[in-house]
């Protein structure tokens, strides 16, 4: 069986001759066969745009949303009714780490179940979903899990 194959396609156009301090950091991302792709800069500490996502963020994001499919999928096959999920996640850049990389990215899934489920079988699942996120595996940052479970 062929692994899965992932692509992603950015463009930049501009010219560093001027040096580091006025080249554009805008550049436009397409992930084929996707038809939507999106603009992005580097992070404002990096003299990038604030207006515009950055790759930490899109790391940040990738951990996130793998876990809420991951988790999904988790809890339908347990048959638990889950309702509603949001998180807020956070991604750690240490300026003093070597190499600069972001070392700690922190989940803080709040899921809102219905039906009689324990809150303690909910953030077990979360747990199953954390160890089968393939982003999640891809990585050497820390990934923390911080849950909370709600009833509808």
């Amino acid at each position: 069986m062929a692994p899965h194959a992932y692509r992603a396609q950015v463009r930049w156009e501009g010219s560093t001759g001027a040096g580091y301090r006025v080249y554009p950091r805008a550049h436009s991302a397409s992930m084929p066969p996707a038809t939507e792709g999106l603009d992005l800069s580097a992070d404002p500490h990096f003299r990038g745009d604030a207006d515009l996502p950055n790759p930490e963020q899109l790391l940040v994001l990738a951990a996130s949303s793998c876990q809420l499919l991951s988790f999904l999928a988790v809890a339908a096959r347990a048959g638990v009714d889950v309702v509603g999920y949001a998180d807020d996640a956070t991604g750690e850049m240490p300026p003093d780490s070597v190499p600069l990389r972001v070392t700690r990215i922190v989940l803080r899934p709040v899921v809102t179940v219905r039906g009689e489920v324990d809150a303690g079988v909910v953030v077990q699942l979360l747990h199953e979903a954390h160890e089968e996120c393939y982003v999640a595996s891809s990585l050497t940052s820390e990934v923390v899990l911080e849950p909370e479970v709600r009833r509808a």
